[in-house]
């Protein structure tokens, strides 16, 4: 085992002043504190480094070079002392983000500019999947932040609540509701599959289906009026057109979106205020 950082401070003292005496005043320390600090480092390194006199102490040959090795490794360990602080400080480094693409093309486009303000030297990279497979992949530490609709509850979760959404169909403002009905939807959804399950106990004639992953898509074939689409509400009003209307007769699915994240895996100082930074942004969306 090698001489502890103090032994060393301790040890360089000696040779500037070679007097034990004056290098422990010099210190704060006893002198036999002092004493036993060398010794321990002489232990350590296998041989004398110090030629103790009446008159003081003076360095062996292996004594001159420990000293130049020593300047050197304490040099090192202040820079190590730096960097680690700084990377306390100052964020950097590559993060992912998962969140499905609907919910990332209408949350992270007004959140991320005053993120990179504040955060300059980071890489983002983003993943896209469904809530639940963006939860299991937060869990799993394959993805640093996600921002996920109703995540499952896990006890190495933290869930922040950033705002609320209403699934539910949504028709263009000239649907006619006594036609038959082409339904568009995400079969993947579990939005989808409760608010299908509840729509067995209504009366709706369905022509016929149209399914997609793409909510995007499912928008732009209801803002054509080829039928009625189940859509978050975010998703339905996040177009400039402003051509649809929801459609309150028929069943509908709350959701909750958040932001999640493992405690563990963001411990800095930096990266917690890149949490706060994040969270912050998102919710000034709905406010």
């Amino acid at each position: 085992m090698g001489p502890a950082y103090s032994d060393l401070v301790y040890f360089l003292e000696v040779s500037n002043t070679l007097n034990i005496s004056r290098a422990a005043e010099r210190l704060g320390i006893t002198q036999p504190s002092l004493s036993l600090a060398i010794k321990r480092t002489e232990d350590s390194i296998g041989t004398q480094l110090l030629i103790r006199s009446k008159s003081g102490v003076r360095l062996t040959k292996a004594g001159e070079r420990f000293v130049t090795h020593s300047r050197s490794l304490i040099l090192e360990w202040k820079k190590i002392k730096h960097n680690t602080l700084l990377s306390e400080q100052e964020l950097t480094g590559s993060y992912s983000i998962g969140a499905h693409t609907s919910v990332a093309l209408y949350m992270l486009p007004h959140a991320l500019p005053t993120i990179y303000k504040k955060h300059s030297n980071i890489d983002l990279n983003f993943i896209h999947n469904l809530s639940r497979k963006i939860t299991e992949n937060v869990v799993s530490y394959k993805i640093d932040i996600g921002i996920a609709v109703n995540p499952t509850a896990h006890p190495d979760l933290i869930i922040n609540k950033i705002c609320t959404d209403k699934v539910q169909f949504w028709a263009h403002k000239n649907w006619n509701k006594n036609k038959e009905q082409v339904l568009i939807y995400d079969p993947a959804l579990i939005q989808s599959q409760s608010i299908l399950k509840k729509l067995k106990k209504n009366s709706i004639n369905i022509k016929q289906h149209i399914r997609t992953s793409n909510l995007e898509l499912i928008r732009s074939l209801t803002e054509k009026n080829m039928g009625i689409g189940i859509l978050p509400g975010r998703v339905a009003n996040d177009s400039s057109k402003k051509l649809l209307k929801p459609v309150d007769i028929y069943p509908f699915f709350h959701d909750e979106i958040c932001m999640i994240y493992r405690m563990d895996c963001l411990k800095t100082q930096a990266e917690k205020e890149f949490l706060k930074t994040f969270k912050t942004e998102l919710k000034k969306l709905f406010q």
